[in-house]
């Protein structure tokens, strides 16, 4: 019966093939009910409910069959409910291999089911953005485009997820704005001096060394930049103490960064370096170690084609003005220009991290490093 069902179809009976499987899914038949051919054969005969019945039935038994599931989106989108069918298409997607298994014929109905998915975000997007547009005086701000834009699928949400210690309860932020500090300013002021210094010491090649460094007491990190010049620095503070041949070069820098509230952590911190990126270097998404910092970008040197990525939104350094942003939400930069890129970096505390919670935190990283 199942032969002759398949036969019909392929001849078009639609109602020979339903009524054959229809005889199938009798208790009394005795065997597996052919659902999805009931279902493909409902569908040749135009009767949409009846292949949504017979899809339903088939879910219930094989949650994650995927003709059943990309069947179910189309039954949902004949019904004009685009919302629940790109929830069944988006299940598809997510259950197929990813091995290239995939049948032709079904692998075409997943590239469909991809485009109705984006048409269908699309037209939600364009569906709130009307409605939203009725709203007299509105003015959100920043943080409700973002949550738009998560809504409707433009964006994922990252969060943070330090690779060594978790601080809770902090708020996830991706790049705090450089106005909501106010010695920023001052530091900002000190930039062009800062810049002298810097051109000066780039003029000696052996003032910075690869950004990732290799250690006989660890295992190596699986980094394509380790001992790659590409990603430079020349730190004036290493594991808390000034590095006096760098820093005896760099007063007016020394100076400024003095400005900053950085931690001073025994043998931790403060941190600060020249940060170099070559032409053509990427540094691939990572997460930073801690999330009880924040990272500062001062820009010196800046060509056309760089980035910087944290989480779901990209900005551009411009030279002078501070980028400030939590490392431990992933993050990548890259430099896609022709000439080198330079930033002063260092880490600053949270502001949300008060005056208690900053003294046990560095007595604890500092029983860490007595440990």
């Amino acid at each position: 019966m199942i032969r002759e069902g398949v036969a019909a179809m392929q001849r078009r009976d639609a109602a020979t093939a339903r009524r054959l499987f229809e005889a199938l899914v009798d208790p009394e038949a005795g065997v597996a009910p052919p659902w999805l051919l009931l279902a493909q054969a409902c569908r040749l005969g135009g009767d949409d409910a009846a292949e949504e019945s017979a899809i339903d039935r088939l879910l219930a038994d094989q949650p994650n069959s995927l003709r059943g599931l990309v069947m179910k989106g189309d039954c949902r989108a004949r019904a004009g409910d685009d919302r629940a069918a790109s929830a069944f298409y988006t299940r598809a997607l997510q259950t197929a291999p990813r091995d290239g298994s995939v049948p032709p014929a079904l692998a075409a109905d997943l590239r469909r089911v991809e485009q109705a998915i984006e048409a269908n975000r699309q037209s939600f997007q364009a569906h709130m953005e009307a409605k939203l547009a009725q709203v007299q005086g509105m003015r959100a701000g920043r943080r409700f485009a973002e949550a738009m834009d998560i809504l409707s699928g433009r964006r994922q949400v990252y969060l943070q997820q330090p690779n060594s210690f978790y601080f809770p309860g902090l708020p996830q932020i991706q790049f705090y704005e450089r106005e909501q500090f106010p010695w920023v300013a001052e530091l900002e002021a000190a930039a062009p001096a800062i810049r002298e210094e810097l051109i000066a010491l780039m003029g000696d090649e052996g003032s910075f060394a690869p950004y990732i460094r290799a250690r006989t007491d660890r295992p190596n990190p699986p980094n394509v930049l380790l001992e790659d010049p590409s990603w430079g620095a020349a730190y004036i503070w290493k594991e808390g103490a000034l590095v006096p041949e760098i820093a005896e070069r760099c007063p007016r820098t020394v100076a400024a960064l003095r400005a900053a509230p950085m931690p001073d952590i025994r043998s931790r911190s403060p941190m600060a370096l020249f940060s170099r990126l070559h032409p053509g270097t990427h540094i691939r998404p990572h997460n930073g170690m801690i999330n009880t910092r924040l990272i500062c970008h001062l820009p010196l040197i800046v060509p056309p084609g760089c980035g910087l990525r944290v989480g779901n939104e990209t900005r551009e350094w411009e030279e002078g003005r501070m980028l400030i942003f939590d490392d431990s939400i992933e993050h990548e930069a890259w430099n896609r220009g022709d000439e080198t890129r330079v930033v002063l970096l260092f880490e600053i505390w949270r502001p949300e991290i008060d005056a208690a919670e900053r003294e046990a935190l560095t007595a604890l990283f500092e029983s860490i490093v007595d440990y």
